[in-house]
């Protein structure tokens, strides 16, 4: 005799995944039911929820969910692009929030500090990339967001790119910074351009440029250098 199957709507209100959470906070949910949640519906065959522990157990669990592939997935009866997409999107999104869970505000004092800052962030990238970082009137990071990636030059590195996030932030100074794949941090011809124009176009927004720290195998500071202006 076949089993009768429910749907989540046909369950009682207490056994279902939304309901229990909003009662008890997500918290209470097994992984499977986030995961069902975040799908919405299931299959034919399957409920969401039944859906996600399939997708939990071919992946290896939560563990297995951080190396998991659009590929993988839709290797999986029952999940197409779409799902993929969402499953994707919440493990990037789980990253993220462990990143910043007690981020604080690292206190910009020094070049070294901004060396320390961004060092494992670009200092070995194959290809340039400029960083603003943002700071409050305690020199303190708001932020700092990637400008351009490629071979520093004016038309790359505008000012309009640079100080659009500072405004936004109502940033009170800006440390320029960017790195040099071959290692060698002493300043390019259009290293030097490219700062001239931004440092004249600071003086216009009011927005203080407050050094330019280039890293490679160490990092060199304009500023400390003299080369600001």
């Amino acid at each position: 005799m076949e089993r009768r199957r429910y749907t989540i709507k046909q369950m009682p209100p207490e056994l279902r995944p939304r309901e229990r959470l909003l009662e008890s906070g997500p918290q209470a949910l097994s992984d499977a039911e986030l995961m069902g949640i975040l799908f919405g519906i299931g299959t034919r065959e399957k409920t969401s929820v039944e859906l996600a522990g399939e997708v939990l157990s071919e992946s290896g669990g939560l563990y297995g969910m951080h190396g998991v592939t659009v590929h993988d997935l839709v290797e999986i009866h029952g999940i197409g692009e779409a799902k993929a997409c969402i499953i994707l999107a919440a493990v990037e999104f789980g990253k993220r929030l462990g990143r910043v869970r007690n981020p604080g505000r690292p206190v910009i004092s020094s070049p070294a500090d901004v060396d320390g800052l961004l060092r494992g962030r670009i200092a070995d990238l194959d290809r340039e990339n400029f960083v603003a970082v943002l700071l409050n009137t305690k020199n303190e990071v708001i932020e700092f967001p990637t400008i351009s990636v490629g071979t520093l030059s004016a038309s790359l590195v505008h000012p309009r790119e640079v100080f659009k996030p500072a405004i936004r932030a109502s940033a009170a100074g800006v440390i320029l910074a960017h790195n040099h794949p071959s290692g060698k941090v002493e300043p390019s011809r259009e290293d030097r351009e490219v700062t001239r124009r931004l440092v004249s176009a600071s003086e216009i927004v009011g927005i203080e440029v407050l050094d330019h720290v280039i890293l490679g195998r160490d990092y060199f500071s304009m500023k400390e250098h003299g080369m600001l202006g």
